[in-house]
């Protein structure tokens, strides 16, 4: 008789939801058009603003991020416009691709996967090319787990329109939109806001709303126009049917997360990180990001040469039900990525580290046993050691993990 094993999920998205939220799908289905669904969907929209701490106009979309993404193209951009794309990892290249598949057209500040953009580097590039009028980055490149300063690229791009993909980052990793100057930022549902996938949205500005004025691309079904009419009506709603049963799980989500309080979301997505990169660091893995707690989301181990990523990955999941994710483009097969954002907590985290440590022993590698488990329980041991978590300074960012990365830099 085969054994029961619970199934894990721990990739950087979808990630777990929570108990309410799974059976808030349950719930009859409402007319989106009613005074008494309408006070859900406003309810969803304010704790959307914040959740990313901003007063911005918010819309919200029934589609993959991607979606979102396009849409956010079609409503600030004209064929030929010159935009600034920070490009660091696989969603970096997806929005230069993007881009140029409207016809726009794109400078590139790039790094190597792994590597933080120095965003002094997209500053000269703001001050060297008066042509630009806008910049996009990524915030969290949940290809390689680093988190790029989203604050410095604020700064850096403060004379443009700025544009922040916060897929894996908004409700995780730190983001003050307003207080950063950040103009646009978008995101879904299914990262660290423990919903199911279907969700998407955008918060605007209103220096965006005028570039917005002047955009020439085509749209429809994702009209900013459209949609801010319909969010403005007597009873406030979508312009098009909604993900009804989408939106109501949203909502538990969201007074989940404003239940502990963004402040205390950021920090225990900063413990989760130190943890999870110590244990990596433990079984004799090396780092592909830098450790710092900037890194909140997901963290990316260089796995030894003669072990294969995507092997070990489905080894995870057919021997101990855990699901990590492999690695994209040129990282297929050299790293593995396990995600530690949204409804995850120390010990999920532990589980994960001690299956990986298991694997890479069935796969012949000389792990010592439990020393994954050791390195993790170190830090934890330490966050949790008094009756107060000690504080942790959110900005400015800081190296703070007692352990350094081993292994080979990945270019």
């Amino acid at each position: 008789m085969r054994q029961m094993m619970k199934y894990r999920l721990m990739v950087p998205g979808p990630t777990p939801i929570p108990p309410e939220v799974a059976a808030a799908a349950t719930l009859p289905i409402e007319d989106e058009r009613t005074v008494e669904y309408a006070a859900v969907f406003t309810r969803t929209i304010n704790g959307l603003q914040r959740a990313l701490l901003t007063d911005n106009e918010l819309l919200l979309f029934t589609s993959s991020m991607t979606g979102a993404f396009e849409g956010t193209i079609q409503n600030l951009f004209s064929p030929g416009d010159r935009v600034l794309i920070v490009n660091n990892g696989a969603f970096g290249q997806r929005w230069v691709e993007l881009a140029r598949a409207f016809g726009l057209a794109v400078l590139e500040v790039a790094d190597d996967w792994g590597a933080p953009v120095d965003m002094s580097r997209v500053a000269y590039a703001v001050d060297t090319n008066p042509d630009l009028v806008a910049a996009i980055a990524v915030h969290c490149e949940t290809s390689t787990g680093v988190v790029n300063d989203i604050r410095a690229f604020g700064a850096a791009t403060g004379s443009l329109v700025s544009l922040v993909d916060s897929a894996s980052g908004a409700g995780a990793c730190e983001l003050r939109t307003d207080e950063w100057g950040i103009d646009v930022v978008v995101a879904g549902c299914q990262k660290a806001l423990m919903t199911p996938p279907g969700l998407a949205f955008a918060s605007i500005s209103q220096r965006a709303w005028r570039l917005h004025e002047r955009a020439g691309l085509p749209r429809f079904y994702f009209d900013w126009d459209a949609a801010r009419d319909a969010l403005r009506a007597e009873v406030p709603r979508t312009p098009w049917t909604p993900a009804i049963s989408l939106i109501s799980q949203l909502d538990l989500a969201l007074q989940r997360l404003h239940g502990e309080g963004m402040d205390n979301v950021f920090r225990r997505h900063v413990e989760l990180g130190r943890i999870a990169r110590a244990g990596v660091l433990g079984m004799g893995l090396g780092l592909l990001s830098p450790a710092d707690d900037r890194n909140a989301s997901v963290t990316a181990a260089v796995l030894p040469p003669d072990v294969d990523g995507q092997q070990l990955v489905d080894h995870l999941l057919a021997r101990y039900r855990i699901q990590v994710a492999g690695g994209q483009g040129p990282l297929s097969g050299r790293v593995i990525r396990i995600g530690h954002c949204g409804h995850i907590d120390a010990f999920d985290v532990l589980t994960a580290l001690n299956a990986v440590e298991l694997g890479l022993r069935d796969f012949g590698q000389p792990v010592l046993p439990g020393a994954a488990a050791t390195a993790a329980l170190s830090v934890l041991d330490g966050l949790r050691g008094g009756t107060e978590p000690p504080p942790i300074p959110l900005t400015p960012w800081t190296v703070s993990s007692p352990y350094t990365s081993v292994g080979e830099a990945m270019s």
